[in-house]
């Protein structure tokens, strides 16, 4: 009776862990939510970042790059001004990400000589930091940071903690419920990491 008791007990405080765990998931999903709605609107910048995301095995941007794309050249038709394409060569990517999204604004008739890409950086840090030294090189003082609505905030902490002075302009997840869903959940753990690096120095 008495190891049926302890079990019991010890159940009990699993669960009563488990339900705190995804109270504070939620809660963190749900704060995610707050900053990205608190982005203000950019205006008067004088140079973009554009962070690299997935490309497809036939070469063609994933949909969360494509919206970037979408959000990237609307803030350049607004201001038209330098633009910096992020983002290295992953795994089963025909090429780098930021000459893809080069290829793919001048298509949409930006011009050559305001489409610049950084093949080289392999996460948002590297994005911001590469983008905003070949901007900075240009004479631009005010960079716009453009990315996925969810993933905003933290890049704008990220640019913050390398000492660059971004607004930034996010675009929007399109695609239903689930989609959301999974790139919000997905983005409050990365917040988690993110707090760990930066405040524990864990080597993630």
């Amino acid at each position: 009776m008495k190891t049926a008791t302890r079990k019991g007990k010890v159940c009990k405080v699993l669960l009563w862990l488990l339900a705190a765990g995804v109270v504070c998931y939620a809660a963190l999903i749900g704060l995610v939510c707050y900053w990205e709605a608190s982005v203000p609107a950019p205006s008067g910048y004088d140079g973009i970042i554009v962070l690299g995301a997935q490309v497809l095995p036939t070469g063609e941007p994933s949909v969360q790059l494509e919206w970037r794309l979408d959000k990237a050249e609307e803030c350049y038709r607004l201001n038209p001004c330098p633009v910096v394409v992020c983002g290295a060569q992953g795994d089963n990517e025909p090429e780098p990400e930021g000459d893809v999204m080069r290829r793919v604004l001048l298509e949409r008739g930006l011009p050559a000589e305001d489409v610049i890409s950084d093949p080289n950086s392999l996460n948002t840090r590297q994005n911001i930091e590469n983008g905003w030294a070949i901007l900075s090189a240009l004479g631009c003082q005010q960079p716009l940071i453009v990315t996925s609505d969810y993933h905003l905030p933290r890049a704008l902490a990220i640019a913050a903690d390398a000492g660059v002075e971004a607004q930034g302009a996010g675009s929007l997840c399109r695609d239903g419920f689930g989609f959301w869903f999974k790139n919000h959940s997905r983005e409050a753990l990365a917040w988690v990491k993110y707090w760990l690096i930066k405040y524990l120095g864990l080597p993630l």
